[in-house]
C-alpha cells in the first residue's frame, strides 16, 4: 500500500484514532526517516499522545502536541508546530483528530492547503462494537459530519473492532462482514484491519480488508 506523505485518522468518540494514530507512526518509522505524530485532539483531554512522548522519542518519532496537554488546563489548542506537517516535504506525518465534527474542525482551517497535495491520507476508523457505529446507516451520518467539519473527503476505512481486552479473534472475523457493507455503501476502501498481536496468528484476512497492523504494548508491525 502507498504510503501518504500526511495520514489523519477521525472517527467517532472512542473508536481508537489514538491508538491507531501511535501505533501506525511507530510502524511507520521502521520504514521512514523522519517521522511526526500530530495531536490536533481539541476534544478529548484524557488519553493524549503525550502520554507515550517518551516512548516515541526513543523511536526516533517526533511528537507535535498542545503545550498543555498533560496539565490541569483543558484549552482547544492547536499545536503552533502543525505547520510543519504541511511545510516540511522530509516529514511522514500522522495526525490524530478528536472525535466526530467537533474533533474534525481542527484540521477544517488548513483543508485547502491539505487538497493541494497530492497524497493526503483521510482515514475513518471504525469499530462496530462502539454505540452509533454498529449500523451502516448512523456510520454514514457520521462520515457527513466530519466531512463537512474538515471539508475534506475520507478516502479509506479502518476496521478497529474490538471489545478491549475481551477481545478474541472471532471478534474480528465477525466484523469483516460490516465493514464490507459499509465499504460497499461509502464507496471507500477498506485500506487497514488492527488487531491485537497475540490474536494476529489465528487470522487470516480476506481480500478486501486492507492490510494488518499488528499493536502491541506501543510497537507496531505493519508491511508498507
Amino acid at each position: 500500500m502507498h504510503t501518504a506523505r500526511i495520514t489523519i485518522f477521525a472517527g467517532h468518540y472512542g473508536s481508537g484514532k489514538t491508538t491507531l494514530a501511535l501505533h501506525y507512526a511507530l510502524a511507520l518509522r521502521q520504514a521512514r526517516q523522519h517521522v511526526a505524530l500530530c495531536d490536533m485532539d481539541i476534544v478529548n483531554p484524557y488519553f493524549r499522545t503525550a502520554d507515550h512522548r517518551a516512548r516515541l522519542e526513543a523511536a526516533g518519532v517526533e511528537l507535535i502536541s498542545s503545550p498543555y496537554a498533560n496539565t490541569n488546563v483543558e484549552m482547544p489548542w492547536i499545536p503552533t508546530q502543525a505547520l510543519r506537517v504541511l511545510d516540511d516535504e522530509r516529514l511522514t506525518s500522522v495526525i490524530d483528530l478528536g472525535g466526530d465534527s467537533g474533533g474534525a474542525l481542527a484540521v477544517g482551517r488548513f483543508a485547502e492547503r491539505l487538497q493541494a497535495l497530492p497524497d493526503t491520507a483521510f482515514w475513518l476508523v471504525v469499530n462496530p462494537y462502539r454505540p452509533l457505529t454498529g449500523e451502516v446507516d448512523a456510520l454514514l451520518a457520521i462520515r457527513r459530519e466530519i466531512e463537512r467539519a474538515a471539508r475534506l473527503r475520507f478516502t479509506g476505512l479502518v476496521n478497529n473492532a474490538n471489545l478491549g481486552a475481551e477481545t478474541t479473534a472471532r471478534h474480528i472475523t465477525e466484523s469483516y462482514s460490516f465493514l464490507q457493507g459499509a465499504s460497499e455503501a461509502m464507496g471507500l476502501p477498506i485500506v487497514m484491519t488492527a488487531v491485537r498481536r497475540e490474536l494476529a496468528p489465528a487470522l487470516s484476512l480476506p481480500r478486501g480488508m486492507g492490510q494488518l497492523l499488528e499493536l502491541g504494548e506501543l510497537s507496531s508491525r505493519f508491511s508498507l
